[in-house]
């Protein structure tokens, strides 16, 4: 943002951030880059520079919680937050957390994070000018709707969220955006993460050469293909994707066993392969349809999701790549990432810190911010194709 757009702007109020403990090295990075550019681009300028608390060192706020031998817990902020424009960051897909209880240690489930969350939003509200949730893996994103009888946990949880009067709910790639639908009146602000993906491939001189004729885009279910029309379309490439035939008549580990995989798309023969996705979970599939691709004559094949779960663990991956399966593994760090992970040669990280910082500042201004909602133009310069 250039001093002189910020002139037209000024400040809804104060910032403040609360990163909850199941992010908070996140929280830290986009601490300090909200710090540093305040300083060096708005440090001269006599308007911005003259509001109290605009350029800070830190603008984080404390909290911690207290716990009960049942369980029981309540969220304590530890300064003041009134008047303030707070942006609390959760992770609610964090499963590093751990707590003592009657002996026992626990993970903390997403469930756990969501009442937390709700807590510290509960403690704050009536002080500040403005609450803002920073969620970037949506809580229960994946029950998206009713087949049967069954729980809409995530339509109930914006609910909630929206009924505790917080102002602005911001995620990325949203798993089914419409799911906003629960909440029309208010609705959420979901964004994208493309470039910072093709940013970081290109950065990782994985050899990828941008042509129709050596590469194509794929997805490995139907629920992908929003995000593979768009990054085929705006690097002019070839898309494809895989329809899993699963056994609906019965579930292994909770889910429909797959029989069968078919490839809808151009040949594959002789070219490097994305694949794209918005999360990886145990990697039963992605593992399946790096496999597929590999069988039909692709040649590298890169695996680009925005959350990495691996639930299953690690071991599955290890193989693969020994095998020659896949080339590289690009998740971004919106969620956890454990060390064992960073570690492995064949994973990098997509840094979405700058991201959520500029989004932060933009919020805060309460101002425009098309270049972070679409990043097409972006993209092609990225390119070169502008």
């Amino acid at each position: 943002m250039s001093d002189n757009y910020n002139n037209e702007y000024l400040p809804v109020a104060p910032l403040r951030i609360i990163s909850m403990t199941n992010c908070s090295a996140l929280g830290k990075e986009i601490d300090e880059i909200i710090s540093k550019t305040r300083k060096e681009a708005h440090g001269n300028n006599e308007v911005l520079s003259s509001l109290s608390d605009y350029i800070l060192d830190s603008y984080l706020a404390n909290y911690h919680m207290d716990m009960l031998y049942t369980g029981e817990r309540q969220a304590v902020i530890e300064e003041s937050v009134r008047g303030t424009d707070l942006f609390i960051i959760c992770d609610v897909a964090n499963h590093s957390t751990e707590y003592d209880n009657n002996g026992k240690s626990f993970t903390k489930s997403p469930d756990e994070h969501f009442q937390d969350l709700k807590r510290i939003i509960s403690a704050c509200h009536g002080s500040t000018n403005r609450i803002n949730v920073i969620m970037p893996y949506l809580y229960q994103g994946r029950f998206n709707n009713r087949k049967n009888l069954e729980s809409l946990d995530c339509a109930i949880a914006l609910q909630d969220l929206i009924g505790m009067g917080i102002s602005n709910l911001i995620t990325f790639d949203a798993h089914e955006p419409r799911i906003q639908n629960s909440i029309p009146i208010q609705g959420i602000d979901n964004f994208p993460t493309s470039y910072q993906f093709l940013e970081s491939i290109i950065n990782g001189n994985e050899g990828l050469v941008f042509d129709k004729e050596k590469l194509i885009i794929a997805s490995p279910d139907v629920g992908g293909m929003g995000k593979v029309v768009f990054y085929s379309s705006i690097i002019g490439v070839d898309m494809g994707m895989f329809y899993i035939r699963k056994d609906y008549s019965k579930k292994l580990n909770g889910e429909n066993p797959i029989v069968g995989i078919e490839f809808l798309g151009s040949d594959i023969n002789g070219k490097d392969v994305i694949i794209v996705d918005d999360i990886i979970d145990s990697g039963n599939t992605i593992i399946k349809t790096a496999k597929e691709l590999k069988n039909r004559g692709a040649g590298k094949v890169i695996i680009a999701a925005t959350y990495g779960l691996f639930t299953n663990g690690l071991d599955a991956f290890d193989k693969a790549y020994e095998d020659g399966v896949f080339n590289r593994i690009y998740t971004t760090n919106l969620t956890y990432v454990t060390d064992e992970l960073r570690q492995k040669a064949y994973y990098r990280t997509v840094d979405m810190g700058k991201q959520l910082a500029e989004l932060i500042m933009a919020f805060n201004l309460d101002c425009p911010f098309n270049n972070l909602t679409d990043h097409s133009e972006q993209i092609r310069k990225l390119l070169g194709k502008s």
